[in-house]
């Protein structure tokens, strides 16, 4: 089992859980080359964060910052929602307190 395939994912695909908390996912409708270079810039701009951090360095670190948020936007992470039916964004709940609290609760997972 990948590392990837232990993080569960929503039925809907949605989101990942991560300590009991929704996240959302990335878009899965991402052409694969435009995928690939958003996850670069965003690694690039991780590494930049850690760098500044390291250094006290103000400006790269506020650079580094704008350039994870937008990485993540782009990958559907943040922003506007990438699907179209008009079901409202739980980013960043619990998941036992959403809508997928009952399938959350058949995983065991924490604070199920």
């Amino acid at each position: 089992m990948s590392d990837e395939s232990k993080t569960p994912r929503t039925p809907d695909g949605r989101y990942v859980v991560v300590r009991g908390r929704l996240w959302r996912a990335a878009n899965p409708h991402l052409p694969e080359a435009e995928r690939a270079a958003l996850v670069t810039a965003l690694m690039a701009a991780r590494s930049d964060v850690a760098r500044a951090n390291r250094t006290e360095d103000a400006t790269l670190l506020t650079d580094a910052r704008r350039r994870v948020h937008a990485a993540k936007v782009g990958l559907g992470e943040r922003g506007p929602v990438w699907w179209a039916d008009g079901a409202p964004d739980y980013n960043r709940r619990l998941a036992r307190n959403t809508p997928y609290a009952d399938w959350y609760a058949k995983l065991g997972g924490p604070g199920a």
